[in-house]
Parts: C-alpha cells; structure tokens; sequence
C-alpha cells in the first residue's frame, strides 16, 4: 500500500497533467481537497512522533512581531536597534539558531518581536528547521519582512508561507459548513458564485471527508479559498516590509524595490545606522492597529496619564482579562465614556466592542 507522501506526489502528477479550465476546475478541486486531507494526516502523525524539538517563546507585550527574511539580511541587527535586545549578528548564513525575543516600547505599547532563524526554500517541508520557525511565525500579529535592499525578490518566502498555511493580509472567507447526520451535502450561496461552481465545492467537501452537511458561501471564493476553508487551519496575518540597507542603495535602487512590490506596505531602513527605525516603529504600531482604554476605578478619577494598551475590536471582556483573570470571573457590568458609547456611562457587558480613548470602569462581585 502507498504511503500518504506517495498517494500525495501521485495526486500532484494527476493535477499537473491536468489542463485548467471550467471542464476541468472541479476535478482538480477535488484532487486538491483529497492533498489537503492528506497533508494534514501527514502533519498528524509527524506531531505524534513528537521528534522534532520546537521554539519555546515566551508570550511578552501587547503584540507579537515576527521577523521573516532570508538568512544574512540584517534581521538580528534590526531586533536590536528596535529594542535593545541583544541578537548575535555577523556577515554569514544562520548566525541566529534560536528565536530571539525582543521587547520594544512605543506609544505605551509594548510589542514582542521576534527574531527568527533565516528561511529558505522548503522551509515549509522542514528544511533548515523551517517548521519551527513557521510555527512561531504563525503566533504572531504581523509579520515583518526584513528585505535586502540588492536582493529584494522574496516570493520564494511568500511561497513556503502560503503552503505552511499563513495568508497574508487576507481575512477568512465567508463561508460555514454545519454537518448533519444525513442528506449528503448540499451548498447554498447567498449571490452568484463567478470563481467556483456550486458542483465544484460540493466535491471538495466530499472529497475532504465531508458526508453530510450543509455548506453556507456568503461571498464569491475560489478554489483555494474553499481550500483553506475544508483545512480550517490558516491563520491570518497582517505583513509589512523593511528594506534594509539602503545606506548602501545607489540612485534608482528603491524605487525599482517599490516597483516589484507595488502595493506593500514597505518602510525603507539602515540597521546599521538607524536610518528609517522611528518611521518603522510608527508603522508597526499602526499595522498592529492598537487602541488606548482608559481605566476609571468605581468612585475615583480616571488615569488618564497610562493608557491600557488593546487590539481594535477587543470588548470588555478582553479588557477584564488583560487587567486580571479575576476581573472576568467577577465580572457584573462596565460602564464606558467615548466613542463606543451611546451615551456618557453607558452600562455594557462583556461583549461590548470598545473603541480608541474610551474610559472604562468596571464593576466586578464584592
């Protein structure tokens, strides 16, 4: 009987053999949802094996940053120009082992970043401990890029990303499978699908091992996207660009950068000589998108000199976590002055959505 990695490369020969075109769109989209099943069968029983020695991270700060870049591109000095941490650098491939965290203080934030061991091609099948690294990178908030200014393509990164599950500055399609017990599986677009057909996800679904169930599509996907929705294990996450080096760029240089990756948010920088780091600092702050929430104990004046430091679309609910686990378990209700608030001091529970300087107190059971 052939091994999962065999029945994988024979359905990758069948799709490359494979002509594309809407005769074909649903056998290649079951093909590719019966790789998926399969790869995370793989990945199943590698963890199970549990041989491979992971990252050990320790959570710190309001956010994460994880910095992805190819070996020797001024990662390590970048950490520590950022925060001070001390990140060994030198002129050649893997000088950093080991993730390396840092720490850096910005507009009462306090934001983790990590620096990571360099990737390469096939990082994704665990070349170079490329599985570790991703693992982490997939913890993160943003992922920062860290680019050679002479050696700027990196879609060899976005690749080995992608195929380790990581979709960049996307959000999850809007679709929701509900399973039942019979009725085999029945798809319901709620407007017209114009990049899959309604056959297509129906064998997909089936094919990933889904028998019975309905299938809600509530925007018009592809066939990838049906893809990361039968996995449902992608993360999303935002990225941006630090150019490095570009004390050393001759006239032209950056702009040719910036035409190869138009549309990114690209910071140009000099890690040496600390060209550009306030303007990737503010960056990475508004990326992050972070909000201040200002504390107001129950009788007593608000502290509006150091702000709780949040992520946009948080509630009060993830306030009371953040000040003390306590806080939720005791929780009765919050009162908010601010934008979020319909009125000055309006009571609100644990599902209210807070926004940018709100002042908020919370009452928790004596």
């Amino acid at each position: 009987m052939a091994t999962i990695e065999e029945q994988i490369l024979e359905l990758e020969e069948q799709i490359s053999k494979t002509k594309y075109n809407k005769a074909t769109e649903a056998h290649i989209g079951k093909l590719k949802a019966k790789i998926a099943k399969l790869s995370e069968e793989a990945e199943k029983r590698r963890s199970k094996k549990g041989n491979t020695k992971g990252f050990y991270v320790k959570k710190a700060g309001d956010s994460t940053v994880a910095l992805i870049g190819f070996p020797s591109v001024g990662k390590s000095t970048l950490l520590n120009k950022l925060t001070g941490a001390k990140s060994e650098t030198g002129a050649y491939h893997f000088t950093t082992l080991d993730i390396v965290p840092g720490v850096l203080e910005y507009n009462h934030a306090r934001i983790q970043i990590l620096d990571m061991p360099g990737l390469i091609k096939d990082a994704s099948r665990g070349k170079g401990r490329g599985r570790e690294v991703i693992a982490a990178a997939r913890a993160s908030d943003v992922i920062l890029f860290v680019i050679d200014i002479f050696n700027p393509n990196i879609e060899v990164l976005y690749r080995e990303l992608y195929d380790s599950g990581i979709r960049l500055d996307q959000r999850a399609p809007d679709v929701v499978i509900t399973h039942s017990s019979q009725g085999g599986v029945i798809v319901k677009p709620t407007l017209k699908l114009t990049k899959i057909t309604e056959e297509t996800i129906r064998d997909m679904t089936i094919a990933y091992g889904h028998i019975n169930a309905t299938v809600v599509v509530r925007e018009d996907i592809d066939v990838e996207q049906m893809l990361d929705v039968l996995s449902g294990n992608r993360v999303y996450i935002k990225s941006m660009m630090a150019v490095n080096k570009v004390d050393m760029a001759v006239d032209g240089q950056l702009e040719a950068v910036e035409e190869i990756h138009k549309g990114a948010h690209l910071v140009p920088v000099s890690a040496v000589t600390g060209y550009g780091i306030e303007e990737l600092k503010q960056a990475l702050y508004e990326t992050i998108d972070m909000i201040r929430v200002y504390l107001k104990p129950q009788g007593q004046e608000a502290d509006m000199e150091i702000p709780l430091i949040v992520k946009r679309g948080n509630t009060i609910g993830d306030v009371c976590e953040q000040i003390h686990r306590d806080f939720r378990n005791q929780f009765r209700y919050a009162m908010v002055w601010g934008k979020s608030a319909k009125f000055p001091g309006q009571t609100v529970g644990m599902d209210h959505v807070i926004e940018d300087e709100d002042v908020v107190t919370i009452i928790v059971k004596r």
